[in-house]
């Protein structure tokens, strides 16, 4: 007679059982491809406690347990100024999903609410300075950011409609200001609807945007927008015609074919195809 699981035990499984294709197999392959984890690392999982980083959190306790590389791992949490019914959801959720969280204080959104322009420009690289600073104190040499698939993809869109440039999140990156310090995006290979099936399954909720900023701005009758927002319903929008569009998009950032591109910055120096034109063998 099989055992009945419990509610967490159910959860668990659900990753490496139910999910495996969506969740469990692409963060592997991230991790793999792109070389994330070295033995002895020691990673603070960063979480916000929305759905993205609450599953981050439980893919690294998986992969705690199955892998036969040493690696340690502390789960933080920054507070930047949640107000009580947040901050106790996300308590609530750790301790459902028993993830041994670490809560540190920091006054990120009173100083970033209170500058006239970009709040939320400033907002993101706050953030990150603390929780490298707070991984640093730990011992940690990285910090784990749960952006997925939908975030790379995206991210690539808005960059070429509003900023006249063409950007893209990397798997990994050394900190400029923490030497020693890097920061690594495990969920690389993750769609988001996959998180979202994922927690749908199991009736999981978690905080949705938690910035004061948002909630003092938004106007009631309709969805706050944003540019990120047009670029995921652009997205929806070709899917309907396209169901690979999400992934030729994330295919495409693995296969820039500089030869064909007029100019490309490297290193902060923009260059020109024209530097090698004339070396070229005329055809």
């Amino acid at each position: 007679m099989s055992r009945e699981l419990t509610r967490i035990q159910s959860i668990e499984r659900s990753i490496i059982r139910k999910y495996r294709k969506e969740l469990w197999a692409p963060f592997l392959n991230a991790i793999s491809e792109y070389e994330l984890i070295q033995p002895d690392d020691r990673i603070a999982v960063c979480i916000s406690g929305g759905k993205d980083s609450m599953c981050m959190a439980k893919l690294f306790q998986e992969l705690k347990r199955h892998s036969e590389i040493p690696f340690e791992l502390r789960f933080i949490v920054m507070d930047p100024g949640y107000n009580e019914r947040n901050r106790q959801k996300i308590l609530e959720n750790a301790s459902l999903l028993e993830i041994p969280i670490e809560v540190f204080e920091t006054n990120i959104f009173r100083v970033a609410n209170s500058q006239p322009r970009n709040p939320c420009y400033l907002c993101a690289r706050m953030r990150r300075g603390h929780l490298y600073n707070r991984a640093q104190e730990l011992g940690c040499n990285k910090i784990a950011l749960g952006h997925h698939m939908n975030d790379v993809i995206e991210t690539v869109l808005v960059s070429m409609m509003y900023a006249s440039k063409i950007d893209a999140l990397i798997p990994k990156a050394h900190s400029e200001n923490f030497p020693g310090m890097e920061l690594i995006r495990p969920m690389y290979c993750i769609k988001e609807q996959a998180i979202e099936d994922w927690c749908r399954y199991n009736n999981l909720e978690f905080i949705q945007c938690a910035c004061k900023f948002t909630e003092a701005n938004a106007d009631s009758s309709r969805e706050t927008t944003s540019k990120r927002k047009e670029a995921k319903q652009l997205i929806r929008e070709l899917k309907k015609t396209n169901p690979e569009i999400e992934g030729n998009i994330f295919r495409a950032v693995h296969a820039v074919q500089l030869d064909t591109f007029p100019g490309y910055k490297l290193d902060g120096t923009m260059h020109s195809f024209l530097e090698t034109y004339d070396e070229e063998d005329k055809t």
